[in-house]
């Protein structure tokens, strides 16, 4: 029989990719989103699969259905939007994980945390290993993500040691590609919105500080390596690029492969934006056999051309705000 996937966030930039490719696998998919930041439009293409199912619901709120493996990926995951309500970000994190580990509980099933590269925080460590425990500002305004996905790695934890649950939590690094929200405010997907209309690229702080950028593909591929691998997995796995790129380096590669006009425009760094961004990936290349196999020119290129075409529909054109951050 088919394996039934519960996929939460799955309208979403990262879970729409898993979910085409569980389909490719022959799982059937549960698709579960309340489309705050996920859109129908990322998984209209597989709205004609018999193995498809969508279900619009807020993961604050229990969830009874039956599958074999949850994927929680359902938070809001750019500054713009988890800073737009942070007490409904860390209810999302937090509350979140504590009725899909109640479901799995329930089930038996194996569950996987989508956690995030910023329970590092501002890191004082580089690159970033698992055993780092960061260097996070629990007041500043990005608290409400990194707190509440902290929270929520804690709570997988005692899960596996109070329930003997089989968890799995991947710390993801910056991911990029196509089905990204274009007023999400990250990085790739602001310069390239501002390239491709020529418009100042906009630079927050000096253009030095760094970030490792990893195609969802190749993301995608280790989270789903990362859920089937035998055996018991022993704490968080970084998952990323480990090549790193300062962001002026980013700006001019976009300009580059756009054949943009644009310039670049300096602004005053935001509070607690990080320095440095890059994963030790040791565990990752061990455990899963995994490394990212999409060049960043390559990778850049494909998303570029997803965000022509979005650009290039009016209905959608007219839809977004030309809102930028770092």
């Amino acid at each position: 029989m088919k394996k039934r996937v519960l996929v939460t966030g799955g309208a979403g930039f990262l879970g729409s990719h898993l979910c085409a490719r569980l389909l490719e696998q022959e799982c059937q998919v549960l698709c579960v989103d309340n489309y705050f930041t996920g859109t129908r439009r990322n998984i209209e293409p597989l709205l004609g699969e018999p193995a498809f199912e969508v279900m619009r619901h807020d993961v604050t709120f229990p969830l009874y259905v039956e599958v074999d493996e949850i994927y929680n990926l359902a938070c809001p995951a750019s500054p713009i939007h988890y800073q737009h309500d942070p007490v409904q970000t860390t209810k999302t994190s937090v509350i979140g994980a504590i009725n899909m580990l109640g479901l799995a509980k329930r089930l038996r099933a194996r569950i996987l945390q989508a956690s995030t590269s910023e329970v590092y925080g501002d890191p004082d460590v580089h690159p970033q290993t698992e055993e780092y425990r960061g260097h996070v500002n629990l007041a500043g305004p990005r608290g409400c993500y990194d707190e509440g996905k902290r929270c929520a790695e804690t709570l997988f934890y005692d899960y596996k040691r109070q329930h003997r649950l089989a968890i799995r939590v991947a710390r993801i690094f910056n991911t990029y590609g196509p089905n990204m929200h274009p007023q999400d405010g990250r990085v790739v997907s602001s310069f390239i919105i501002q390239a491709l209309n020529n418009q100042p690229i906009t630079i927050y702080g000096s253009g030095s500080q760094t970030r490792s950028f990893c195609y969802v593909d190749d993301l995608v591929d280790a989270l789903t390596r990362l859920m089937n691998v035998e055996g018991d997995v022993d704490g968080p796995v970084n998952l990323g690029n480990p090549f790193e790129t300062t962001i002026s380096e980013l700006a001019g590669l976009i300009i580059s492969l756009v054949g943009s006009r644009s310039r670049l425009e300096f602004r005053p760094l935001p509070q607690d934006d990080p320095r440095q961004r890059c994963p030790d990936i040791t565990r990752a290349k061990q455990i899963l056999h995994w490394l990212p196999a999409v060049p960043l020119k390559e990778g850049l290129s494909r998303t570029i051309r997803y965000f022509d075409s979005l650009l290039s529909s009016p209905n959608e054109a007219k839809k977004i705000v030309w809102k930028v951050a770092s």
